[in-house]
């Protein structure tokens, strides 16, 4: 990872009080991550503090059709070099041994700070770059290398208004039909992360009874970005339509072989929800640090709020769930990074537990901090809110890629079998 050159970042003044100390470093002895990982780690929590911190909050309670998408944090994370930790050398890749660890472990120390930022990174490399990574030598020199060096935005496009976690054949309405030598695409896609600055989007559609991936140019005839949504939290993560009207695509657009779409999609869905539950994790004990900090120096009847069992209890527990959703996502995607494409029930488990954790923790920290945990910024001298940006970008975790309804449907299938669960 050699950083190019710096890039400016515009924050907003700040008048927030000083980051707190890093429980996780007293209460979390990682015995899973390989060398390079824990020192993966630590830089990236270094760029994080440096680059993303300063503009958190902007970002955390912007307008998504007024401030766009946060091209000066994107950017960043280019020159840093942290598009290239997933890849191998010959796509300009770093050729890490351990790739999808240190990819997840990126991704929560990036949602320390901004849950947005780190969704823009999981689909942009996880899920974009990985599909795209599934492909010919030629695509992957032609898209994944651009995307890699963060020349070109990447989208991966599966859900539609009418499905998202069902991606049955039957389900997905967005076609491609011969033509020629080719295909016309046709379609809409909905809650496309990066639409409405990506270059490519890689597209999952029907073809006769089968499902296959295609690789689809944002500037291709036919593709329009619609408006983007207007969301509760994940502000930075802008969100738009994909409309696909008689998209002409040649042969060499198909990603992998007709067909075999769904399970390309399923395999990059699987290592991001292992990302997601990584992004959980990091909000979750932003949540905790900062609620801790609030414990110690808040004073009430007689003592510090620290000193009152209710506060010491719930969070003991809460520490030692952290230890918990953290070492799931590690073994997932050790166990990815050993061969395994589809590592359950640990991915189903990882994105579950780390993402119901976030929203748990976001929801005690606001009680916590009282009507300081409810506002963005306080009137009287702009202090910002210390956690009501983590308990909106929270919720949306324990939705996208796959509910974690899917979550607890894939752990019952492993526990009971198909045939007791459909």
């Amino acid at each position: 990872m050699t950083p190019h050159s710096p890039v400016t970042l515009v924050a907003e003044p700040a008048h927030s009080s000083q980051t707190p100390d890093r429980m996780a470093d007293e209460l979390y002895h990682d015995l899973l991550s390989p060398n390079e990982v824990r020192a993966l780690r630590r830089r990236v929590r270094e760029f994080a503090t440096r680059a993303v911190a300063p503009v958190a909050h902007r970002i955390a309670g912007g307008d998504e059709r007024l401030d766009g998408f946060p091209r000066d944090a994107f950017e960043a994370m280019s020159a840093e070099g942290l598009f290239r930790i997933p890849f191998r050398p010959d796509v300009g890749g770093v050729g890490l041994t351990h790739p999808a660890t240190a990819t997840a472990v990126a991704v929560e120390e990036l949602a320390y700070y901004s849950n947005s930022v780190a969704a823009i990174y999981d689909v942009h490399c996880i899920l974009a770059g990985t599909a795209l990574d599934q492909g010919t030598d030629e695509q992957r020199r032609c898209w994944l290398r651009p995307i890699v060096a963060g020349e070109m935005v990447g989208a991966f496009a599966t859900s539609e208004p009418g499905a998202s976690s069902d991606l049955s054949p039957d389900a997905v309405s967005t076609e491609a039909v011969p033509d020629g030598d080719g295909w016309m695409l046709r379609g809409r896609k909905r809650w496309i992360t990066n639409s409405v600055v990506a270059g490519v989007v890689v597209v999952l559609a029907r073809t006769g009874d089968s499902l296959t991936t295609f690789i689809v140019p944002t500037n291709a005839a036919g593709v329009t970005i619609g408006t983007p949504d207007r969301k509760l939290g994940n502000r930075g993560q802008i969100t738009a339509d994909v409309h696909l009207d008689d998209v002409r695509l040649g042969p060499e657009s198909v990603l992998g072989r007709v067909g075999g779409g769904l399970r390309i999609a399923l395999q990059t869905l699987t290592y991001g929800r292992i990302g997601i539950g990584a992004a959980g994790v990091g909000m979750a004990q932003a949540a905790f640090d900062r609620t801790v900090a609030h414990l110690k120096s808040r004073h009430a009847f007689g003592g510090s709020l620290a000193s009152k069992q209710h506060w010491q209890f719930v969070m003991a527990d809460y520490a030692a769930d952290l230890e918990a959703a953290r070492s799931l996502y590690l073994k997932a995607a050790l166990r990815l990074d050993a061969g395994e494409r589809f590592p359950e029930p640990e991915a189903a488990m990882a994105k579950l537990r780390g993402t119901d954790l976030a929203a748990r923790i976001a929801r005690d920290a606001v009680q916590a901090f009282g009507g300081m945990g409810f506002v963005r910024s306080l009137g009287a001298d702009d202090t910002e809110g210390p956690v009501e940006a983590i308990y909106r970008d929270s919720k949306i975790g324990e939705i996208y890629e796959g509910a974690n309804e899917i979550q607890r449907w894939v752990l019952a299938r492993q526990i009971f079998g198909r045939e007791h669960t459909g």
